[in-house]
């Protein structure tokens, strides 16, 4: 696989090239920059399978360097010190979120996803034009739900709802498929902020047309497609009762 490596700290780039030849002999790393500007520029010219990228760095961080391309047309690595940005980062559906110092199982596990990623020919255009347009996240139709395999692409309109499991969530799709993913409710929310998705319950992010009827109460509880009734929490009624007129 033909990568490029972007990290504004020099030592931090060299331990991961030497790190990469170490323990993934199949990465043959095409260009190393401290500069994003000239990272881009290779990114552009270059056409890598594989790109490995900081965050934080001067004049460009990494979110906005990725905000320049039209496509993502390869395996996206984030390589910090940092774990505050796991959340968008997973926006970008990334194929792994590396934290510095790198564990070389780690950088394994994650190539190995790259390799993976790449033999499948998948496209993060999607979800990059999500990010880039939130005011027009409608048109955001489908989600990368990251598996043990790699990730697996689901249509947005075929998912009912998510339960919170602790620090993991759970989707339902309508097929009956289910998917468990290592991100917590909250984080799912943010992700899918804008779209037909409203938390009615702190346990619970469901799909509004999805929904099969509304039973008032208390808080209530609406009814979905599979006969599973979710309780409406008293202090979201209100706001649930005037989004759900509109469906």
């Amino acid at each position: 696989m033909k990568s490029i490596l972007i990290d504004d700290e020099t030592d931090a780039l060299e331990a991961l090239h030497l790190l990469l030849m170490e323990t993934c002999p199949e990465v043959v790393v095409a260009g190393k920059f401290t500069d994003p500007e000239k990272g881009l520029a290779a990114i552009q010219s270059v056409k890598p399978d594989l790109v490995f990228l900081d965050i934080e760095m001067p004049i460009m961080n990494g979110f906005q360097l990725l905000e320049t391309l039209d496509t993502l047309d390869f395996a996206l690595i984030f390589v910090t010190a940092y774990d505050q940005f796991a959340v968008k980062a997973f926006r970008y559906s990334a194929v792994d979120y590396l934290l510095k110092p790198v564990n070389p199982e780690d950088l394994r596990n994650a190539v190995d996803k790259a390799v993976d990623k790449h033999r499948l020919g998948r496209t993060q255009l999607e979800l990059l034009k999500h990010h880039l347009n939130p005011q027009d996240a409608r048109r955001f139709d489908r989600i990368a739900l990251p598996s043990a395999q790699g990730y697996t692409f689901v249509e947005l309109a075929d998912v009912m709802y998510c339960e919170s499991d602790s620090s993991y969530t759970k989707f339902f799709l309508e097929n009956g498929d289910t998917y468990l993913i290592s991100k917590t409710l909250g984080d799912v929310e943010e992700m899918l902020n804008g779209t037909d998705f409203f938390r009615i319950h702190k346990q619970y992010l469901v799909n509004m047309r999805h929904i099969r009827s509304y039973i008032r109460g208390d808080g209530g509880y609406v009814v979905m497609p599979n006969k599973v009734n979710i309780p409406v929490s008293r202090i979201k009624k209100e706001e649930f009762t005037e989004r759900f007129t509109r469906f």
